[in-house]
């Protein structure tokens, strides 16, 4: 039977950005993102809203964080914690969440079931086998 996977391509990815980009007000000066899936929002991001990209986190407000998506919230409380100045971004955020971020494109319920994002297509079935069990 297995979990019911929800498939995003490159245009998917690319609205919810815009969304990030109408929320966020064009308030930030820079961008990055947390490893892996961040990151590649990060640079998405940076080279869409001519926004500068930074390879590292600072302890700067007008800095954003983003990433792929807010789903335990665990990731975003131990970036928020280490990074408490900055604004975090998410294109998805689950209603289960421990964290909110400041700044999310679409709010998906806990049973949305599991988003494969296209830069993960090829290389993560092995990793997503797992959910067949």
């Amino acid at each position: 039977m297995g979990v019911k996977r929800v498939y995003y391509d490159w245009d998917d990815i690319n609205k919810l950005l815009d969304t990030i980009w109408s929320k966020s007000g064009n308030k930030f000066k820079s961008v990055t993102g947390i490893p892996r899936g961040g990151t590649i929002l990060a640079v998405l991001y940076s080279h869409r809203f001519d926004v500068r990209y930074s390879p590292a986190a600072s302890l700067d407000s007008e800095q954003l964080i983003i990433d792929d998506i807010a789903d335990s919230g665990d990731t975003l409380k131990l970036w928020k914690k280490t990074f408490p100045t900055n604004s975090f971004a998410t294109i998805h955020y689950k209603e289960t969440s421990e964290v909110k971020p400041e700044i999310f494109s679409k709010k998906i319920p806990e049973d949305y079931g599991w988003i494969v994002y296209p830069w993960e297509k090829e290389d993560s079935k092995t990793i997503q086998d797992y959910l067949e069990i």
